[in-house]
């Protein structure tokens, strides 16, 4: 009886054992899996303001071993160098995987974002707040389904005006890094007087390049591609005396003689352009609201401006 008890007890230490939780504090290897599950699923969309850096951590501390097992090295350059990390959440899509994780030093916090491949791959990362600014704004950090990562300041002037800007960054594929795809402020007094055309001085030899406008806020800039079936555009519209506004810029594929679309890897915005002798019509089929108002689509029509004729030279 006595040793049938110690071999139950034997057995029962070894099963308790075999469910212990991997040390993900420590320096020995760990599965995929067992560093994926100490991350819990974010719900979308969702807000992270600095001052709730604290209270989003997991207690689970992860040590910089295991970390880099997943993790490149060189991430972590953007973060304090002797902090501790602990899993923040969890984004799940099709193919990949974004890591929310915070580095804590003392009082300091910095929040981050990690993308790994379906085969458990880093591919990129961004760092998104850190608690420590003193600059009198507040910070927070905005995700949405797709996801976008909308990094917020906002402030009361003075005068109590609010004053804001908002930089939203999604990973995208085709540069396997997180690129730009909003940016919204009432802070830049000169981008407000003026309108930038960041294209305006590239050719426009190719048979749809020019500018087609309605009026000095709203067009579309269209210049020659690094091919015959390629343009790029610049479009800028203010709509509603100014409440919806939307801009962007990229290349268009032309897919016929007469319409081409524009899609880039990363970011859920198409639009379909179709192209007259004299005009252009723009039509969203995707959602762009990284790049415009949410009350405004990408869609309407413009007619080209007519080129001034060059005067011969004698």
């Amino acid at each position: 009886m006595k040793k049938s008890f110690f071999s139950l007890l034997f057995l029962a230490l070894i099963i308790s054992c075999s469910h212990q939780s991997p040390d993900l504090g420590g320096t020995e290897k760990i599965k995929p899996e067992d560093f994926l599950k100490a991350f819990h699923v974010f719900t979308l969309p969702t807000t992270i303001a600095d001052t709730s850096l604290k209270t989003i951590s997991d207690t689970t501390s992860i040590s910089k071993i295991v970390f880099t097992q997943f993790i490149a090295d060189t991430a972590l350059k953007a973060y304090y160098v002797k902090s501790k990390i602990h899993p923040a959440g969890i984004i799940h899509k099709k193919d990949k995987d974004y890591l929310l994780a915070t580095f804590t030093l003392g009082k300091k916090i910095q929040l981050g974002v990690f993308v790994l491949d379906d085969k458990h791959k880093f591919l990129a990362s961004y760092p998104l707040l850190d608690n420590s600014k003193k600059d009198s704004y507040d910070h927070s950090v905005s995700i949405t389904e797709e996801p976008t990562f909308i990094v917020k300041r906002e402030k009361l002037s003075a005068d109590k005006t609010s004053l804001y800007s908002r930089n939203g960054y999604a990973y995208s594929a085709s540069s396997n890094t997180f690129s730009e795809v909003l940016h919204d402020s009432n802070e830049d007094t000169a981008r407000l007087n003026q309108i930038i055309n960041p294209i305006d001085t590239l050719p426009k030899t190719f048979k749809y390049s020019g500018d087609y406008v309605a009026d000095k806020k709203n067009f579309i800039s269209v210049r020659d591609g690094k091919k015959a079936q390629s343009y790029l555009f610049f479009i800028h519209f203010e709509n509603n005396n100014g409440d919806c506004t939307g801009e962007l810029k990229g290349e268009m594929i032309m897919t016929n003689d007469k319409e081409a679309v524009f899609t880039e890897n990363g970011d859920p915005c198409v639009i379909n352009f179709t192209f007259s002798t004299n005009s252009i019509k723009i039509k969203e089929q995707g959602n762009c609201g990284n790049h415009r108002g949410i009350t405004c689509l990408f869609d309407f029509s413009f007619r080209k401006k007519t080129e001034p004729h060059k005067k011969n030279q004698k």
